[in-house]
């Protein structure tokens, strides 16, 4: 019965659809598309109806065909990557017609923003721009186009990870650049609690990115605080300039000839973007990409020595206090002398509680002399000391006695303890998933109003102060904006959220405490090498080796289910809530935080009848830091940070020859003094499309965040970084 309803739901949607299309008289558009200066056919030109999705593409003749219900007039709209878009008005005759595409590619004449916040040709802007158009973009020999900035004039970058990267282009890079603007259609899209973006693992997605443009130089004067090293800003595509549906696969290897992998790793991502607009009014897209990798594994196992912050001879064979750079848990170093003493102290007051104050035994055994035999205490003990004490004095107390009595047996040296590889302890499963989208309205042909938002959320390794593996965390930006010719009204919010990240090195440390807590492994490591040492035979590194096996007896082994257990464990529990005496044991972080900006301009310069152009304009920002003390010291009080700034721009043409432009901006944040920097620039036009320009600006940026704030464990829990402010001075005394 089912059956039958299906088909005859079928016919007669068929029938119904026939019908209409009948109804609907069809009328077909044709014609060619070709180059304006070689008179060559275009493939793969874009040719739609203004405003709808119907529409073709051209073949490799340049030739297009298609059907439409559209009565003329209508507006055929034609475009092509690296080419100016075309539309003419069809209103009898659809057949036959002929296009011709101008370049829009012509070297130095393509129009920039950036410079000065007013469009102008590239070569007219006051200061050196670098640009990336759609055609660039598409021709990138690169996995993405954010990797192809790095294949732009002066610019460095640093890599992370597969997906992790950062980007300089003066001075010294890092790792996390806090010195080098990012903007996403405006937006500053930085971690709030870092301070600086996190690659492009949120942004604009690789079919959406409509243009790119570098400003190498110092921008603080109109971009803000950060600018020193330079300001990217990525613009996505108008929905209203490029519609309908498009997809992207792309596929590759990495981990070729890897000795870390049994076969050669698939890298894997799609891209989908659909856009769409009605009447000229009203317009809507949405992106999506998902990235799908093996990243790259750390596996430099080298030693290195954390005092004199550089790298050292030997391995974990040869040096006892060997800390392998991309082996974590053995940062946990203690010197062999200082626990020996710690542990000899520490027994010796446990024997006299025992005893009732009556047995003190470093006083017994100081009535040996200095150079006796280890076995003459042994007798001394089974002849003078109680019953009740003698196996714990000659087990648990003579070993550290005797080593701090004769200094020769134990080396003034720290030993530490046994770390594991990076590869077993972070997630190298590298996702990428990004969505982006946007409503816009077009009150007047000037005036728009739109609301945007990106997400993006992923799993990627950063190295910072630490090797961080981020683990599906997430950051947002949503933005309500309405802008006009003259001015635009900007509000956004970044929102954080650190997922299930955690700091690997803590991991690799805190299994071992799980194991075996570092109060009971270094004195039993110590313990067995002074026994072991009481034989001539046997060589210090065979000592050290009899130690570190003793030491390390029931270790948690990586893949067993005892270390896979207690990394969980840790993995799930966040840094705040570790209690070393109770056994809680945390490496995950907590973080929330949240960043809110808002910002307006006005360009009076048609007020002016462009006689001087003249804008101001105005920002405020707050940091909401929430990462419930796992990054900064937010454990039981809040932290939120409030920053303002100001700006304006002057410019004066002087006849058709020279420029002038004098800009100033002024930040203030409530940590710290308010900074004014100021840009002075002049382009000289010396012939057509020949310029000279000369200019003046400085850059600076406030500390960031973490460094007001911090108060981080690192180094496998060894080590605390804390916050540059006054309040944070005597926070440990």
């Amino acid at each position: 019965m089912n059956k039958i309803f299906t088909k005859v739901i079928l016919v007669l949607c068929v029938l119904l659809w026939t019908g209409f299309s009948a109804s609907a008289q069809s009328i077909v558009v044709s014609g060619t598309v070709m180059d304006k200066l070689t008179k060559e056919p275009i493939p793969g030109v874009s040719v739609t109806v203004k405003g709808k999705t119907v529409g073709s593409s051209t073949d490799q003749s340049g030739k297009f065909s298609f059907t439409t219900t559209e009565k003329p007039p209508f507006t055929l709209a034609v475009s092509f990557v690296g080419f100016n878009t075309v539309e003419r008005e069809i209103t009898s005759t659809s057949t036959g017609l002929t296009f011709e595409l101008e370049s829009g590619a012509i070297l130095g004449q393509e129009v920039v923003v950036s410079a000065s916040r007013t469009p102008e040709r590239i070569l007219e802007s006051p200061v050196t721009i670098e640009r990336m158009g759609q055609a660039q973009i598409k021709e990138a020999a690169a996995p993405s186009f954010y990797d192809a900035i790095q294949n732009i004039k002066g610019v460095e970058m640093s890599t992370q990870s597969l997906t992790f990267r950062s980007y300089n282009t003066r001075g010294f890079n890092a790792n996390g650049n806090t010195r080098f603007n990012q903007l996403i259609d405006g937006m500053d899209n930085q971690a709030p609690g870092l301070n600086f973006s996190v690659g492009n693992i949120v942004g604009i997605t690789e079919l959406d990115v409509d243009n790119v443009e570098l400003l190498p130089g110092a921008s603080s004067a109109l971009y803000g605080a950060g600018g020193i090293s330079g300001t990217l800003l990525m613009t996505s595509k108008d929905p209203f300039k490029y519609q309908g549906v498009s997809f992207q696969l792309k596929t590759g290897l990495n981990h070729v000839n890897d000795s870390n992998t049994d076969n050669p790793q698939e890298f894997r991502q799609f891209d989908m973007r659909m856009a769409k607009s009605w009447n000229n009014k009203f317009g809507a897209k949405f992106a999506f990409s998902f990235l799908q990798a093996t990243d790259w594994f750390g596996t430099n196992r080298s030693n290195f020595d954390r005092a004199s912050n550089m790298p050292k001879s030997g391995d974990r064979v040869s040096d006892p206090n060997y800390d392998g750079v991309n082996v974590y848990g053995d940062e946990v170093s203690q010197n062999m002398r200082a626990v020996n003493g710690n542990v000899e102290a520490a027994t010796r007051q446990a024997l006299l509680t025992a005893s009732g104050g009556l047995f003190n035994a470093q006083t017994a055994l100081n009535n040996l002399p200095a150079g006796t035999p280890y076995p003459n205490y042994i007798g001394f003990i089974n002849a003078n000391v109680p019953a009740a004490l003698r196996s714990t004095v000659i087990n648990q107390y003579l070993p550290f006695y005797y080593a701090q009595r004769n200094p020769s047996v134990l080396p003034n040296q720290n030993v530490s303890r046994t770390g594991y590889d990076e590869i077993n302890l972070v997630d190298y499963d590298t996702k990428s998933l990004k969505m982006s989208g946007g409503l816009y309205y077009n009150f007047t042909p000037t005036i728009q109003l739109m609301a945007q938002a990106n997400w993006g959320t992923g799993t990627s390794v950063y190295t910072g102060s630490d090797r961080y593996s981020l683990r599906n965390f997430n950051i947002g930006l949503y933005k309500l904006e309405l802008k006009g010719e003259d001015f635009y009204l900007r509000g956004y919010t970044t929102q954080e959220r650190s997922g299930d990240s955690y700091i690997s090195s803590i991991l690799g440390s805190y299994v071992n405490e799980k194991t075996k807590a570092s109060t009971a492994w270094f004195p039993q490591y110590i313990g067995t090498y002074v026994g072991a040492r009481l034989n001539p035979a046997i060589t210090d590194a065979q000592a050290h080796a009899a130690a570190r096996a003793a030491a390390d007896g029931n270790r948690a082994q990586p893949g067993s289910a005892q270390f896979e257990n207690y990394a969980n464990q840790i993995k799930n529990t966040y840094i705040s809530q570790t209690n070393m005496a109770n056994g809680v044991y945390g490496a995950k972080f907590d973080d929330k935080s949240n960043l809110y900006h808002y910002e307006g301009m006005y360009n009076f310069s048609r007020l002016f009848n462009n006689v001087v152009e003249f804008q101001v304009g105005a920002s405020a920002r707050k940091y909401d830091l929430n990462s419930g003390g796992t990054i900064f010291a937010d454990l039981t009080e809040e932290i939120d940070i409030d920053e303002y700034a100001a700006f304006g721009q002057l410019g004066k043409k002087f006849g058709e020859a020279f420029k002038l432009t004098v800009a100033g901006r002024f930040d203030k944040s409530q940590n710290f003094e308010g900074r004014f920097t100021p840009r002075v620039t002049g382009v000289w036009t010396v012939a057509k499309n020949s310029n000279i320009r000369a200019s003046f600006q400085t850059g600076f940026r406030n500390p960031t965040t973490q460094n007001q704030y911090i108060d981080l464990s690192v180094g496998g829990g060894s080590q605390r970084l804390i916050g540059g402010l006054p309040s944070f001075l005597n926070r440990y005394n």
